[in-house]
């Protein structure tokens, strides 16, 4: 069509690239405004010390030798790094740099099949589909997804300088593939598969298979051999960071039978993206004639593709990318509890994308048909995805709206029930948060999460016999859950009972022993019972794990001032009002280090500052009313006296009236 108004090749594809980047700002772009949620995004950044500390020695350390969060990508964390650096914790940065990641792959992709075919604006659809399909908003919303986003631009560009490669085989464009690609696998190694793809390439549409003549087998493994070493080699250390000898068995049978009916929801939802969640139940017991009906469809595409492969290679390739790119996240060898996940489909979909692309027009043998008909269809199709892409996108906008909405269209989520009711607990509604994890427990009774959290949710209701009958099940099911450890013991601190709590606390500790809340607990417990320079250390590595951890530096500033320590004091009071400018507390703190130092002023900013924040603490005003009687002004001294004994601290008032300063 714009061949027909003399638009050059050129101007055509600068089109395509600044129409795919608007499109995809527009429809995507409201992620800016969105908030971590509460699934995944705590472990990635929220609650992660290392992605806390930003970008240091330490961190890229533990970034080359983790396998936390059960993958070893160390690219990912270094990115999640460097966003906390620039951003510090303001998600808006992280979903942007999720986005800008996004965009360069589509348009990287656009580059890829282009550079190929020369097929403008099929590439422009295949590119397109991946870019505003309702199926990735999950690896583009979701900051916990990073991996996803990064490992797919690297994918985009290994293949990009493959192609590159392939147009001039020497030793330097080679190198520049196996970098990016190592690149790709250190940022998620789901694109193991890359080296598969690459030789579909260079069947359709590179045609390298045309050119050799002999030696195909040999030819390939030359080539490729580092390539499947590098795949090999990431697959077995993701085997090792995945295995979880206590993660729940789900039957072979019902994987196997997942399987099959997973791929074709996928294929469905490919072309009818309807109910998509961030969370799908596994199901134990599938229909078997669902299950054969998937097996037959996806048997019987194969062989379609199979024996029309030479005459329409692209339906060929596209099927294979497909099925090849899915094949490691096929749930057969275990590693999650879930049924499928839409961010499985993030580079899978673009194989359907090329199989439409280049299948549909031979639908239509006349090219003006194929311009008045195939044109505005494929527009239409594009628009409809668009849309929903950007109605299923406004759902994650923070946990609350993505946990209802997987509720609306899923049946017996106990995840969306756990995160749900953690939001209301956070909120302050703490029976309606009950009330979600007894429905996880109704559907799942032996998930230790639910009792853990419903645990806490009835100590904060001073319901504390229920609080220790959920810890102790939960503890029952998974003798080595630190958090359940680390939760009672925080009851214990609430009963007073405060050796009990260390006690928790110590085990909760040698089994998660990176944990800096547990620390901050246990410094509170020592602090309960007189040994304080057991509570400054535990203090102390909180803030080493967590350096944003304000309460751990002015509960640790508090005790250096009662030993008057005060310069450590006065640091760790700084600092506490650096992380966090509202703690009226460290207000208070430095102001009775200020009033001991004579530096009347400075304490009586101090002590206004703690008011204005906490206007009913009877102890501020009775320390700011004794500066004022040092400083000899009574007037104000004795009205701070009177205001601090309506709040229950007579103390200071009895003392001046004695003394003839107020009146009774």
């Amino acid at each position: 069509m714009l061949n027909k108004i003399n638009i050059s090749p050129k101007s055509q594809r600068l089109i395509v690239y600044v129409v795919l980047t608007l499109a995809t700002l527009t429809v995507l772009g409201q992620v800016a405004r969105f908030d971590f949620i509460n699934i995944d995004d705590n472990v990635y950044v929220t609650q992660n010390s290392h992605i806390l500390s930003g970008f240091t020695l330490d961190g890229l350390r533990w970034a080359f030798s983790t396998t936390y969060a059960e993958f070893w990508h160390p690219l990912t964390w270094l990115s999640l790094m460097l966003d906390y650096q620039l951003y510090g914790l303001n998600a808006t940065g992280f979903h942007l740099t999720n986005l800008i990641l996004h965009i360069l792959s589509a348009l990287l992709l656009f580059w890829l099949f282009n550079r190929m075919t020369g097929a403008i604006w099929r590439s422009a659809f295949v590119a397109a589909l991946f870019a505003l399909h309702p199926l990735h908003v999950e690896s583009v919303a979701w900051i916990a997804e990073r991996k996803d986003v990064l490992s797919a631009f690297f994918w985009m560009l290994t293949l990009c300088l493959y192609v590159y490669y392939t147009e001039k085989p020497v030793i330097r464009r080679y190198l520049l593939v196996l970098f990016c690609f190592i690149l790709a696998l250190m940022s998620k190694p789901m694109v193991v598969t890359l080296p598969v793809i690459m030789i579909l390439l260079d069947y359709w549409p590179l045609g390298r298979f045309r050119l050799q003549k002999s030696n195909l087998i040999l030819w390939q493994l030359r080539e490729k051999i580092p390539l499947f070493v590098l795949s090999a080699v990431f697959a077995i250390i993701t085997l090792y960071a995945q295995y979880k000898p206590s993660l729940e068995n789900l039957p072979l049978g019902s994987r196997l039978a997942n399987e099959p009916v997973s791929i074709m929801t996928y294929l469905e939802k490919a072309f009818w993206p309807h109910d998509l969640a961030v969370f799908y139940p596994f199901s134990y017991q599938l229909p078997a004639g669902q299950v054969l009906i998937a097996v037959l469809l996806i048997l019987f595409i194969s062989v379609v593709v199979i024996i029309l492969m030479k005459r329409l290679p692209y339906l060929f390739a596209g099927w294979l990318w497909f099925a090849i790119t899915l094949l490691p996240v096929t749930g057969i060898v275990q590693a999650r509890n879930f049924s499928m996940a839409d961010r499985y489909t993030y580079l899978p979909l673009i194989g359907i994308a090329v199989m439409l692309a280049w299948g549909m027009p031979i639908l239509f043998k006349r090219e003006e048909i194929r311009k008045n008909i195939l044109f505005p269809a494929a527009m239409a199709f594009l628009a409809i995805l668009t849309f929903l892409t950007w109605q299923q996108c406004g759902y994650w906008k923070n946990s609350m709206e993505l946990c209802n909405h997987t509720l609306q269209v899923t049946k017996d989520n106990y995840l969306a029930h756990i995160n749900l009711g953690s939001v209301l607990f956070d909120e302050g509604k703490t029976e309606e948060a009950i009330a979600h994890y007894n429905e996880a427990i109704r559907i799942t009774p032996n998930l230790i999460l639910s009792y853990n959290k419903r645990g806490v949710a009835y100590a904060n209701l001073s319901r504390y016999q229920q609080a220790f009958d959920d810890f102790n099940k939960a503890i029952r099911l998974k003798p080595d859950y630190a958090d359940t450890y680390n939760s009672r013991g925080s009851v214990y601190v609430m009963l007073g009972q405060y050796q009990m709590a260390v006690e928790d606390y110590n085990k909760a500790i040698r089994l998660k022993p990176d944990d800096a809340n547990t620390y901050f607990n246990r410094g509170i417990a020592y602090s309960k019972l007189g040994r304080y320079p057991m509570a400054i250390e535990d203090y102390g590595k909180a803030i080493r794990l967590k350096p944003d951890n304000a309460d751990a530096y002015n509960n640790r500033g508090a005790i250096y001032t009662e030993f008057g320590q005060f310069q450590l004091a006065i640091e760790d009071l700084n600092n506490t009002l650096r992380l966090k400018p509202d703690n009226a507390d460290a207000y208070n703190n430095r102001g009775i280090i200020y009033t001991r130092f004579g530096q009347f002023q400075m304490a009586i900013e101090d002590f206004n500052n703690s008011i204005r924040l906490k206007p009913d603490d009877a102890g501020t005003y009775f320390n700011r009313g004794i500066v004022y009687f040092n400083q000899g002004n009574f007037q104000l001294g004795c009205l701070d006296a009177q205001k601090a004994c309506e709040l229950g601290n007579c103390k200071i008032l009895e003392a001046a009236s004695g003394k003839g300063f107020c009146r009774r």
